[in-house]
């Protein structure tokens, strides 16, 4: 990350005022300056790692293009109606935003000091919330699953709802990270989430009691005939290590076969999959990314993954997107074992969190991923091998009651049979 120390904001000529007012509106546009010369030196640093969040220094004077900007706002502080009411912090945010919007990246977000305070609560291990994976599709804050045993699938939240309105207030001007900090609070509250089912044209309004929420990110599971269901429902810290435990009881259970079931799973860390992916690998390709500067980095397997020998399926649905899109991609390029189910979500980017110097701080994507044949994920998605629909639905469910899974185990079933 490259640093600097900020230099400071000149003067910008403005009309004649009284002396008390004039002091007072170049100060609050001081401020404004020095705010967006932070913000464009953060799009100007280079080195940045994904997930890095310290606070970012200007290290340079605002671009000749962007000074508009400035005078703009001079403008309004001595002629709009209201411009001894203006406050300079929300005009700063609010410029921030579109910044961000003019970027037409459908990830880019802005957090307030405190939101960004509350996206930090993951890195403890939990959260408090209602406990749902939630997106943005052209639909709006689409729910691709709650988290089981969690108070939004106990209140009835179910995968493939659209939230339209929160605690009465629409939500459908806010980005993903501005509606999901608005939807999260302490436990023992309540929020109020007015919903439409997949299934259904009216809409529900349902209240929901915030909980904590462990972050845990796999369910293993025996079935009958020696087959093995691990669902990984997304990737953090812990996946690789849950993954390999539950390796090990699949062994300890003299297991014939697994299904890998990547369904509503809205993908994570990087590194995380890479790990993961890395175990049912024989060495080989995983993925590549293309940096802003055209910059390509491959990421490989390790040889001699610790399952690689196990007899598996990978089962995907429309809700699986981003880091289990790199694993069934890989796996499928791979030719290690079939994809099967609906074509994935297709989020096929990384995205970088740059905390600026008051506290807040600015969402936003760096590269792009690519599967080792050279499809490009984002837009697209990874095809199965074989074509499963499928309800959309909270997991998990009764096998029984899975046509998906049990669709995936007959195809796995047919592999074994053949061996």
């Amino acid at each position: 990350m490259l640093s600097a120390q900020p230099k400071r904001c000149q003067r910008g000529r403005h009309a004649t005022m009284q002396p008390m007012v004039l002091y007072t509106k170049l100060a609050q546009l001081l401020a404004f300056l020095c705010a967006l010369i932070v913000l464009l030196a953060v799009a100007g640093c280079s080195g940045a790692s994904v997930g890095s969040t310290g606070p970012t220094q200007a290290d340079g004077d605002l671009p000749p293009n962007l000074a508009k900007l400035g005078e703009a706002y001079g403008i309004l502080l001595e002629e709009h109606i209201d411009h001894e009411e203006l406050d300079p912090e929300q005009l700063t945010d609010g410029a921030i935003r579109g910044l961000l919007t003019a970027l037409d990246d459908p990830h880019a977000s802005y957090l307030s000091a405190e939101q960004h305070a509350k996206e930090q609560e993951g890195y403890r291990g939990y959260f408090d919330g209602i406990g749902a994976r939630v997106t943005l599709t052209d639909a709006g804050l689409t729910v691709i699953s709650p988290i089981p045993g969690a108070p939004a699938e106990a209140a009835g939240i179910r995968a493939g709802d659209i939230i339209l309105a929160v605690d009465g207030a629409p939500i459908d001007h806010l980005t993903l990270i501005e509606a999901v900090n608005l939807i999260r609070g302490p436990r023992g509250s309540d929020v109020t989430l007015l919903v439409r089912h997949a299934d259904s044209i009216e809409n529900e309004s349902i209240t929901v009691t915030r909980g904590r929420i462990p972050i845990d990110s796999t369910a293993f599971r025996m079935l009958e005939g020696g087959i093995a269901h691990l669902w990984v429902y997304g990737f953090s810290d812990t996946t690789e290590q849950e993954v390999r435990t539950a390796l090990d009881q699949f062994r300890d259970a003299e297991g014939r076969g697994l299904v890998l079931d990547l369904r509503n799973n809205p993908g994570g860390l990087l590194a995380a999959v890479i790990d993961v992916t890395d175990l049912f690998l024989d060495g080989g390709p995983v993925l590549y990314e293309i940096d802003a500067q055209g910059n390509r980095t491959d990421h490989e397997a390790s040889p001699g993954g610790d399952a690689i020998s196990i007899p598996m399926v990978v089962l995907v649905n429309q809700y699986s997107a981003s880091a289990s899109e790199i694993l069934a991609g890989a796996i499928k390029v791979n030719g290690r074992a079939s994809v099967v189910g609906e074509t994935t979500f297709g989020k096929g980017s990384v995205n970088i969190t740059r905390e600026l110097s008051d506290g807040s701080a600015i969402y936003f994507s760096i590269r792009r991923w690519y599967l080792p044949d050279g499809t490009q994920i984002e837009g697209h998605g990874v095809t199965p091998n074989v074509e499963i629909a499928s309800d959309v639905q909270n997991l998990p469910i009764p096998p029984n009651d899975d046509f998906a899974l049990r669709r995936a185990i007959e195809i796995l079933e047919q592999q074994l049979g053949s061996r």
